[in-house]
């Protein structure tokens, strides 16, 4: 673009933006109620230019960024456009059609004015605790939007600064938990009030029309990046498929996502159609969030090296078909959004299909969450705690699968640590580790999962957020599938009950087991070098027993290989 700015001072002005995008992230951490804010970092920050795009972002759910870009273009369309936003407005979405997200998946958002002028958006996502949805902490089986809570279609938190009281007083009369539920958006408000300051000052010192300028000279390098690297790519058409579990509803069905990809010279389409449709459980994402998950791979495929900017997905190409799993329409369910974190493997399962240099065996696949609630002995109170469990990550070309780390879908998020949880909830952590033997065989090994052990202390619910335990975790290139994901009530014992994907009651001292799934194997496991899967039995995360019987490779008891009885093995094999 011609302009006045030199690229010195775009590249200031953007390095301060991201500034800006960490401050709201920083204030947000520092003021949430909610440990799924402050320790998982399940938040998704924004700067965005006056189109909505965004230009900065702080890291957290990678899904929530790209989300909020179609939330607040859906908001400013729905409020009659720019002009209806007044400095110091501040406003509250939550429909799942608009926000890309569902109830509790609360975006907060508010104009920046450079005086007169509007020039961009900041904006915060979270997930609040409760809205009024028809079960306390989560829904797993709604076959309606209107079991899901109350919608909130952009309305005003603040007008021109000032508190708007009725719509804090429809939170506190529609909430189970209100101080906490009030208590997080106020922090939303205030990180984003945050991000208007700082984006404010960032025009003070060098100018609106050059802070404008850089915008658009940031989404406009983003794009170039984007399209030099898609020039790189292999050329053609490829498709995939895999199962969500169920719908929630019918929990012995399956839900099958098909996807295409197709990659040209000029674009990168990513095409839904002939996934499943009209399914009555609450497994539906919005458009919104499908583009996200879409987003996100074609990012981690072209410019993983740089910040999310809108410009990196101008030759991104999403293609739906509305009703289907992957674009709910009203008054489609959407609470539980697992499908949008089952989709990102699906669309790397077809590319790894022409690119299987470039893409990894399939990772544990989703996003092991299990959620608490109860009321505390200790306290009286009612509590709500949730952790997001690690998975490993699948074997490439270029080496073994990373071991118990978030998910695809969330790069930027922690866990809940076991000091936090046995403080703020009625239970301990009986055993916290790696699965041994969970990731996939392979020349290059897929990395494993992890185990967490809750032992509840008191009469508590326990909702188990976790969709891929049918289908194992798939290898490339003659490697093998990692162990699936899996939650298990009372193991061990003749109580023993799969719990994966339901809401289920605990009495005090019983025992909850969330297992996560390990990546899939890249390569004949034959060829693996003996000393590297020596070291993988000494540090615990292969057996003895796997090492010979999936790699051939006879590991001594002081850990190292006999190599006699080694060659003996796998020479049998190729016998």
């Amino acid at each position: 673009m011609s302009g006045q700015n030199s690229a010195i001072t775009n590249e200031v002005i953007r390095h301060a933006l991201l500034f800006a995008a960490d401050e709201v992230a920083k204030s947000l951490s520092r003021t949430a109620y909610n440990t799924v804010v402050y320790e998982i970092r399940d938040y998704g920050i924004g700067i965005h230019d006056a189109a909505g795009d965004v230009v900065a972002d702080a890291p957290g759910v990678a899904l929530f960024t790209r989300g909020n870009d179609y939330g607040i273009k859906k908001a400013v369309e729905f409020l009659g456009g720019p002009q209806a936003m007044g400095a110091g407005d501040v406003f509250m979405l939550n429909y799942p059609y608009w926000s890309s997200a569902h109830a509790l998946d609360v975006l907060v958002f508010a104009p920046i004015h450079a005086g007169d002028r509007l020039i961009g958006y900041a904006s915060c996502r979270i997930h609040v605790l409760d809205l009024q949805q028809k079960d306390p902490g989560y829904v797993l089986d709604s076959r309606s939007m209107y079991e899901e809570g109350i919608f909130f279609p952009a309305v005003r938190l603040y007008t021109g600064g000032q508190q708007n009281t009725d719509i804090y007083n429809i939170i506190q009369f529609n909430s189970r938990i209100p101080d906490r539920t009030i208590g997080d958006i106020q922090a939303q408000v205030a990180a984003v009030f945050a991000g208007v300051r700082r984006t404010q000052a960032i025009v003070e010192r060098h100018g609106v029309d050059a802070v404008v300028e850089a915008m658009a000279a940031i989404n406009e390098h983003g794009e170039k990046l984007a399209r030099l690297a898609l020039a790189k790519l292999p050329k053609g058409t490829w498709s995939a498929e895999d199962l969500v579990d169920s719908d929630g509803i019918s929990l012995d069905v399956p839900v099958t996502l098909r996807v295409t990809v197709t990659v040209t010279d000029d674009e990168f389409i990513v095409d839904w159609r002939g996934t499943d449709r009209d399914v009555e459980g609450p497994i539906n994402v919005p458009y919104g969030g499908t583009e996200a998950i879409s987003s996100l791979i074609f990012k981690a495929l072209t410019t993983p090296d740089t910040p999310v900017v809108a410009g990196n997905f101008a030759p991104l190409r999403t293609i739906t078909e509305p009703g289907s799993v992957v674009h709910a329409v009203p008054p489609m369910p959407t609470f539980t959004l697992w499908t949008n974190i089952l989709a990102g493997e699906v669309v790397l399962k077809a590319l790894a299909v022409g690119m299987p240099d470039r893409i990894p065996a399939s990772s544990g696949g989703d996003v092991s969450s299990m959620m608490g609630l109860g009321v505390n002995p200790r306290t009286g109170e009612s509590w709500l705690e949730a952790t997001n469990e690690a998975v490993g990550f699948g074997g490439h070309a270029g080496g073994d699968g990373e071991d118990g780390i978030m998910h695809l879908s969330e790069p930027g998020c922690r866990n809940n640590p076991v000091e936090v949880l046995e403080t703020k909830a009625p239970m301990v952590i009986d055993h916290y580790g790696y699965r041994p033997d969970s990731g996939g065989a392979g020349r290059h090994r897929g990395g494993v999962g992890v185990s967490r052990v809750y032992r509840f202390l008191a009469d508590s619910s326990a909702i188990c957020l976790v969709y891929k335990t049918k289908s194992a975790p798939y290898p490339l290139q003659g490697g093998m599938p990692g162990t699936n994901n899996h939650m298990v009530s009372n193991p061990g014992t003749d109580r023993a009950q799969n719990t994966s994907g339901r809401y289920v009651h605990l009495a005090a001292g019983e025992v909850l087991a969330n297992n996560t799934g390990g990546g899939g194997g890249y390569g004949d496991p034959f060829e693996r070098d003996p000393a590297a899967v020596a070291r993988d039995v000494r540090n615990e995360l292969v057996s003895v027993g796997a090492a010979a019987s999936q790699y051939g490779v006879v590991v001594s008891a002081d850990g190292t290989v006999d190599e006699h009885a080694t060659t003996e093995l796998r020479s049998a094999r190729v016998g």
